[in-house]
């Protein structure tokens, strides 16, 4: 799984906070890791660096391999607070889509793979 971090003119992340976004990503996301190719990380400052309540903006999009990507927003007053609920936000998302003959607890479904016609 590949995570790609970006930031709008107006958030400064040094290289170790980057590192930190990405290791969370990865813990968090770990159990999907082998079905997830790509997650895009947009941190961005919606009032340009003025403090106005819920401004920090975390937009995350997964790119589910032969799926057509998902992406969740939230908004929070920390970049922190915004990464941690997008984060949740997209987990829950990834939980609740069908993903074939498995379910979402990664197991095969008691009924397997359904045959067409009589048994």
């Amino acid at each position: 799984m590949e995570i790609q971090v970006n930031t709008d003119h107006n958030i400064d992340l040094p290289e170790a906070p980057i590192a930190d976004v990405e290791f969370e990503v990865r813990a968090v996301l770990a159990r999907f890791a082998d079905h997830i190719t790509r997650v895009e990380v947009h941190l961005s400052d919606e009032s340009a660096g003025r403090s106005s309540g819920e401004d920090k903006r975390c937009m995350l999009e997964a790119r589910p391999a032969g799926r057509a990507p998902v992406a969740v927003t939230v908004h929070a007053a920390t970049v922190d607070e915004a990464l941690r609920g997008a984060l949740h936000k997209l987990k829950r998302l990834l939980e609740s889509e069908p993903t074939g003959s498995t379910g979402h607890h990664a197991r095969d479904s008691i009924r397997g793979k359904q045959r067409r016609g009589r048994p």
